[in-house]
C-alpha cells in the first residue's frame, strides 16, 4: 500500500523544480499556472532565487507547493502508481489536498501565499521563535514548556518523531525552554532559523484571517483520504477540509502519529514528492522495513517509472 508525502517549509532551495520543468511538459504547466494565479514570476524565484527572497514565508509557501505539485504531475504522467493515502507536513497538507482532488492547484497556491503572509504578520519579527528539542521524552518536554512559559507562550509545534519535537512561542520563553531542556538531559536543543513561531497559539489571528479566505474556496470531492496534521487520522470528508486547515495554523503538527496511523493502516511504501528528503529521514525511523522513495528530479522519476 502506497502513501504520497509532501514536504513543508524549510525544504526550499534555489533551483528546485527546474530540472523537471526542463524535461517534462506536465511540470512546466504547473509553474505557468502558478505564475498566472499569483500574478508574478514564482517560477523564476524557484529556479534562480535569490535564497533570501525564497526564504520569505509568503514566497516559500507557494514555491514549495508549486514544486511539489509539479513533481506530482510528472509522477502521475510517467508512472502507474496509485496511492491509498496522502499527507503533508504543515504547508505540505495543501499539496496533499491537491493530490487528493480537494483543492484546485490555482486556489491552493493563492491560499498559501496569503497563509504565509498571515502567519508572518501574526507576530512581529523577533517576538517569536522556534527550537528543535532532540532526545527528550514528551512528558519531560511538557514540564519544560510549563516551567518556561512564565506567563508567555511556549508549546510543542511539531511532533516530528519520538526523539524530535519542535517547540514554538515567545522568544524569551523558547530560550528558557532550551536551557531547561538541556538541564533535563536533551541531546540537543537549538533555535531554528525561522521568521515566526508557527503552530502555536500566537498564530490564532492568522487562523482567523485564513478562515475568511478559505470561506470563498470550493473544496472538491476527494479521491483518497488525507491524513490531517491536526487529527493524524485519514479524512475524506470535503466538508471538514477548511476547518482542519484553519486549526492547523495554531495546532501542533502530529507527524509522528500521522506515520504511525498509516503504518497501522497497512502502508508499506512511502514516496516523498517535492524538494528535499526531510520527511523520508523521519519516516525511516518510524516505519521500519518500509520502502521509502523520493521524487524531485529526472533520475527519481526514471527509477519509479521503470
Amino acid at each position: 500500500m502506497i502513501a504520497y508525502l509532501f514536504p513543508g517549509q524549510g525544504s526550499q532551495h534555489a533551483g528546485m523544480g527546474k530540472e523537471l520543468a526542463d524535461n517534462f511538459v506536465a511540470a512546466r504547466r504547473v509553474f505557468e499556472e502558478a505564475n498566472d494565479a499569483l500574478g508574478f514570476d514564482l517560477t523564476s524565484l524557484c529556479y534562480n532565487g535569490p535564497e533570501e527572497e525564497l526564504k520569505l514565508t509568503a514566497n516559500t509557501q507557494p514555491a514549495i507547493l508549486a514544486t511539489s505539485v509539479a513533481a506530482l504531475k510528472v509522477l502521475e504522467a510517467e508512472s502507474g502508481l496509485v496511492p491509498s493515502f496522502t499527507a503533508g507536513h504543515s504547508l505540505g497538507e495543501y499539496s496533499a489536498l491537491v493530490c487528493a482532488g480537494g483543492l484546485a492547484f490555482a486556489d491552493a497556491v493563492r491560499v498559501v501565499r496569503q497563509r504565509g503572509t498571515f502567519m508572518q504578520e501574526a507576530v512581529p519579527v523577533g517576538t517569536g521563535s522556534m527550537a528543535a528539542i532532540l532526545g527528550l521524552g514528551l512528558d519531560d518536554l511538557d514540564v519544560v514548556c510549563a516551567d518556561a512559559a512564565q506567563g508567555q507562550v511556549v508549546s510543542p509545534a511539531n511532533y516530528n518523531s519520538d526523539s524530535q519535537v519542535v517547540i514554538a512561542g515567545h522568544t524569551e520563553a523558547v530560550n528558557r525552554a532550551i536551557d531547561l531542556a538541556k538541564g533535563k538531559g536533551a541531546k540537543r536543543a537549538l533555535l531554528l532559523p525561522v521568521s515566526a513561531p508557527f503552530h502555536c497559539s500566537l498564530m490564532l489571528p492568522a487562523g482567523d484571517r485564513l478562515a475568511s479566505v478559505l470561506a470563498d474556496v470550493e473544496v472538491g470531492e476527494m479521491s483518497l483520504p488525507v491524513v490531517s496534521n491536526v487529527e493524524a487520522i485519514p479524512n475524506q470528508d470535503s466538508a471538514r477540509v477548511c476547518e482542519l486547515l484553519v486549526k492547523q495554523v495554531s495546532a501542533p503538527v502530529r507527524w509522528q502519529e500521522t506515520i504511525v496511523s498509516m503504518v497501522e493502516l497497512g502502508v508499506d511504501r512511502y514516496i516523498e514528492i517535492g524538494p528535499g528528503k526531510v520527511l523520508s529521514g523521519l519516516v525511516k525511523r518510524m516505519a521500519k522495513g518500509s520502502t521509502i522513495q523520493n521524487v524531485q528530479n529526472v533520475t527519481d522519476i526514471s527509477s519509479l517509472a521503470g
